[in-house]
């Protein structure tokens, strides 16, 4: 178990990708901290309880500072210091470029963008007095662009400048900072796309079939062990070769 005793915020966890990570973590031994306004989070956190982990829900809007500032006390009053930060939160609103609104642009990168950013520095502040820690970001292969999307196209390409960013701020103190790109993975909201938009993105897809929550969650877990200790700044793709 290569987190054991190990302390992992994991944002968004209530379900999807987020929930997959926070399952690998636990069962890596880690303790954890399921962030999410979604109340099902409570749901997930007993999931984890019941199979033997320690593990906590605390609802929280990751885009309102208060409440990440009040998620970051309350975990290392529950659990100890933070050592893992996963910031995988992060919400959709597609339109055309012509056709997007304020509105949606405004929802989409209060989340993706300046959610993760409070989370990175709340756990930086931490982080940098205790010489150690691993920040991991997840962003999207839609960074490079993708049709309909440029709000959340705009706000992971941010994330991605952010990883950058911190790792050349936050290596000599002993802080890894990483990001990874998911690619089509086998969640309840991709299940929602129309039968043949799923099978034009698994063409996509050299290996030639979506991935699952759990391999992201794998990836996740490396990146946090100490066996990642010298990856820092990189951008990895989970997508099965669909971003080469």
């Amino acid at each position: 178990m290569k987190l054991a005793s190990k302390t992992a915020i994991v944002t968004g966890a209530a379900r999807g990708i987020g929930s997959g990570i926070a399952r690998v973590l636990a069962r890596e031994g880690a303790r954890v901290v399921i962030a999410d306004r979604d109340p099902h989070g409570e749901v997930t956190a007993a999931a984890l309880r019941d199979a033997g982990a320690q593990a906590l829900f605390i609802p929280c809007n990751i885009s309102d500072k208060a409440q990440v500032d009040t998620l970051f006390a309350r975990a290392q009053e529950a659990f100890g210091p933070v050592d893992v930060l996963v910031n995988n939160a992060g919400i959709n609103r597609d339109a055309m470029l012509h056709k997007l609104t304020l509105a949606d642009w405004d929802a989409v990168i209060d989340i993706n963008l300046k959610g993760t950013f409070l989370c990175m520095q709340q756990a930086a502040i931490r982080m940098r007095e205790r010489g150690a820690g691993r920040i991991i970001n997840i962003a999207s292969a839609s960074w490079l662009g993708n049709i309909g999307q440029t709000n959340y196209a705009a706000s992971k390409a941010g994330v991605v400048a952010m990883t950058k960013t911190a790792c050349r701020e936050l290596a000599k103190k002993g802080i890894t900072v990483n990001a990874i790109c998911p690619g089509f993975i086998d969640t309840d909201m991709t299940r929602g796309v129309p039968e043949n938009v799923w099978q034009i993105m698994l063409s996509k897809i050299p290996a030639g079939y979506a991935g699952e929550a759990q391999d992201v969650g794998e990836c996740v877990a490396f990146l946090a062990s100490d066996g990642a200790r010298y990856i820092n700044g990189e951008v990895i793709n989970v997508g099965g070769g669909m971003v080469l």
